[in-house]
């Protein structure tokens, strides 16, 4: 499957353009970036723009092969001379100031990536947008002030068909990637990895296994556990799918460790935790609360938050935390059972990455020591 390249990469790409043509003249039609990845973007430029102090020019972002609701949209980056001298007199690199302008989202709320009041522009980006403006720079040996403005034409009715607004962000889409391209994602394709990992460790003869959504928690279990999660099978989102090849398989034991953001929704009994498929997060977290006692006051202080750590920040200050996280162990528990049916067991250990475990079954922590020994073996 063919990957493509984030709206991080765009806006980097867009930038380099932009103030290559500012300080050397010319049309560029094509330029090249290294994103995070390591992976080369020569990506086509688009709408060029060329004024005295600044120039602007676009990049399509191009998803590849997964479905993204910004594929096809223009990142446009206008590049702006401020100063061609630095306020500092000791500066040997230029100041580079990195904005949001029409179609990139405001961030309202607090914790997410940026402090709130700034772009929705990540940190990533911001770095790759800066590393290249100043590749630039040093060729034309400019060490004033640049302005870089990043819009998106379409991003506000593009951010219509996100959770860019119950996040918290306002206006447009955010500019994002961490490692600057987008890894296609096909649902069956994860999911036949899935089965293909259960079923190499099945025909080992082993009747359990560790599942997990991913590697947040590697560094807590590690520490508090000797566990290494990269043993375990990545479920990704798909809980309930696992659960079921899993039991299909023959297997008789399942040891579920995942981080409260994506284990929280399965209080709820929802085994696809992707968001596409409803954030039910804190509405979850609020009613644990509600039934442990918490005031309508502090429900509604949760059903605020943008994340689940800001969340238990106001569980632990309201002082029901671990009756709260062990009401929803329990539904979690629960639903996980119900879900495996008579056949097969499950436990869970659930933490955040701010304050380690939050909640273990009754039996995790036992079968847990027994893997870790397994996996020392």
């Amino acid at each position: 499957m063919r990957f493509g390249f984030t709206t991080g990469s765009c806006a980097t790409a867009a930038s380099k353009a932009a103030a290559y043509m500012l300080f050397f003249g010319g049309n560029v039609s094509e330029i090249t970036i290294k994103t995070p990845k390591g992976i080369d973007y020569n990506a086509r430029i688009l709408d060029t723009k060329i004024n005295k102090n600044e120039v602007s020019c676009g990049v399509m972002k191009d998803g590849g092969d997964d479905p993204d609701v910004t594929t096809g949209a223009i990142v446009v980056s206008t590049v702006r001379i401020l100063s061609t001298k630095n306020n500092s007199e000791s500066a040997t690199l230029p100041e580079i100031i990195i904005k949001g302008g029409v179609g990139v989202g405001k961030v309202t709320k607090p914790g997410l990536d940026q402090p709130v009041g700034s772009a929705a522009i990540n940190h990533v980006p911001r770095e790759m947008i800066t590393d290249e403006v100043i590749s630039i720079c040093e060729m034309a040996d400019f060490k004033g002030i640049l302005e870089v403005t990043i819009s998106v034409p379409k991003g506000e009715e593009i951010a219509k068909k996100t959770f860019n607004e119950r996040l918290g962000i306002v206006g447009g889409i955010s500019i994002i990637g961490t490692s600057g391209i987008v890894e296609p994602m096909s649902t069956q394709a994860i999911l036949d990895t899935i089965k293909l990992e259960l079923n190499q460790r099945r025909v080992n003869g082993f009747d359990s296994v560790a599942i997990t959504p991913g590697n947040y928690g590697l560094d807590y279990m590690k520490k508090a556990y000797n566990y290494d999660l990269y043993k375990s099978v990545k479920c990704s989102n798909f809980i309930g799918d696992t659960i079921d090849m899993a039991a299909e398989l023959g297997f008789k034991k399942v040891l579920l460790t995942g981080h409260i953001g994506k284990l929280i929704k399965v209080a709820g009994g929802i085994m696809n935790t992707h968001s596409k498929m409803g954030d039910c997060r804190m509405e979850l977290m609020a009613a644990a609360a509600i039934m442990c006692n918490a005031s309508v006051e502090v429900a509604g202080k949760i059903l605020e938050c943008v994340a689940t750590e800001e969340g238990l920040n106001i569980l632990d200050e309201a002082g029901i935390l671990d009756t709260s996280m062990k009401y929803l162990m329990n539904k979690i528990y629960a639903n996980l059972n119900r879900r495996a049916g008579d056949n097969m067991e499950i436990e869970c250990i659930m933490y955040s990455n701010d304050r380690g475990e939050l909640a273990k079954s009754k039996g995790a922590e036992k079968w847990l020591i027994s893997l870790v020994q397994e996996q020392e073996q």
